[in-house]
């Protein structure tokens, strides 16, 4: 079934007594249901509750920029406005702050300022970040073995890793991320994590992870050395999330709530899915509000405020880059589970399927946000122009 665009006439997906269109269980995040689906999950998937705290609110001031008719790039490089921009890349929110003051804030799709969206693998960024702040209190040492603190991965491919492998996904652990396939290893995250049922009609012989410990202690083979060369991979967060599980005693979603989501003044509290152990998906299952997104962009872009250590983001900024990184950024660098734009600004980002993003750049002082749900899990013309615009909007604010 087709998607639609903000401009285009909206569906009934889930609305009415009874409903005139039910989610399906096992396409919610394709097209056109993940449009309502990303804003919903707490409706259909279990979630554990990352808590806001009863302390402060982090205010942002206002000092709003009319950007709308701004002149930008659309996918095909045509001129556009960032309106038009917006609407072609099935965009659910987007903020801007500059100086750390809201300079535009704009909502689609049915989503509202108390929305939580899902973050795909911007959680990655999240997770990385709590961990660095264990790795400064001294918990973990990113240069020890993983098996030094999971001891049940030395039957698997991570046996001789580092744990600063793991952070940079540099790991040479085999895992296929072939999000189209329902028997890949990511199509198996999906049923491990319980966001998808067994597919209908699959080999009966198959043998499907319960959860995603499971699943992890069944990837035994590597295809390259450790630290040979970056390859993404999303299991790679959720090996991280079970180290900062077992070396505190507490599981992901208190972990973030206090040592993150408190101390930034965050405006709801978020969630994340949780798989049938109880244990949250660390690499993308992460929901927050748009304003909130922002809140953790601009912690970082304040060098973590005391919260998440400078030097750990000093060090995340400095990566391996390389030519043709990536298609949609080629001199771009993988860090401490976040994404480097080139070797220039440093400027960090993250990035889920779909079209998350969050670009945090310190030479021009701004964090942009941007929510979407593509019809496809990757669109690197989308993307593309997406960080032209971010561009655009920097060059006129400044």
């Amino acid at each position: 079934m087709d998607s639609y665009r903000n401009s285009d006439p909206r569906p009934p997906i889930m609305q009415g007594s009874p409903p005139a269109m039910v989610l399906p269980k096992l396409d919610w995040d394709r097209p056109p249901w993940n449009r309502w689906a990303f804003q919903h999950v707490r409706e259909f998937l279990p979630t554990a509750e990352v808590w806001r705290g009863n302390g402060h609110r982090h205010r942002f001031e206002r000092a709003e920029v009319d950007l709308d008719g701004l002149a930008v790039e659309d996918s095909t490089g045509q001129p556009t406005t960032l309106a038009g921009l917006l609407d072609e890349t099935y965009t659910d929110g987007f903020l801007v702050l500059k100086d750390g003051r809201i300079a535009c804030e704009r909502y689609f799709n049915g989503m509202g300022e108390r929305s939580l969206h899902l973050s795909q693998s911007m959680a990655k960024s999240v997770t990385g970040s709590v961990f660095g702040i264990l790795v400064g209190r001294g918990l973990i040492d990113p240069a020890r073995p993983v098996t030094d603190y999971l001891p049940e991965l030395s039957v698997t491919g991570w046996a001789g890793a580092s744990v600063q492998h793991v952070l940079d996904m540099t790991s040479g652990v085999r895992f296929s991320e072939e999000y189209t396939d329902r028997y890949s290893d990511i199509g198996q995250v999906d049923v491990a994590t319980g966001w998808k049922p067994v597919p209908p009609g699959s080999d009966p012989a198959f043998r499907w992870p319960s959860h995603m410990f499971e699943l992890i202690l069944g990837l035994t083979e590597t295809i390259r050395p450790h630290g040979a060369a970056f390859e993404y991979r999303s299991i790679e967060t959720d090996v991280l999330a079970f180290i900062m599980e077992r070396v505190t005693g507490k599981r992901l979603p208190q972990l973030v709530s206090e040592e993150l989501w408190q101390k930034l003044g965050a405006d709801e509290s978020a969630c994340f899915t949780v798989d049938n152990a109880g244990y949250a998906v660390a690499d993308g299952g992460f929901n927050a509000t748009l304003r909130d997104y922002g809140r953790f962009g601009q912690l970082i872009l304040d060098n973590g405020r005391g919260v998440v250590p400078a030097d750990w983001i000093e060090a995340t900024r400095n990566g391996r880059h390389g030519p043709d990184f990536n298609p949609s950024l080629p001199e771009g660098s993988y860090r401490n589970q976040f994404w480097i734009e080139d070797p220039r600004s440093r400027a960090l980002m993250c990035r889920g399927v779909f079209g998350q993003m969050i670009h945090i750049d310190w030479n021009t002082s701004m964090v942009v946000v941007k929510l979407s749900t593509y019809p496809d899990f990757s669109n690197v013309a989308y993307s593309v122009a997406t960080v032209k615009a971010v561009h655009a909007i920097a060059a006129a604010l400044n």
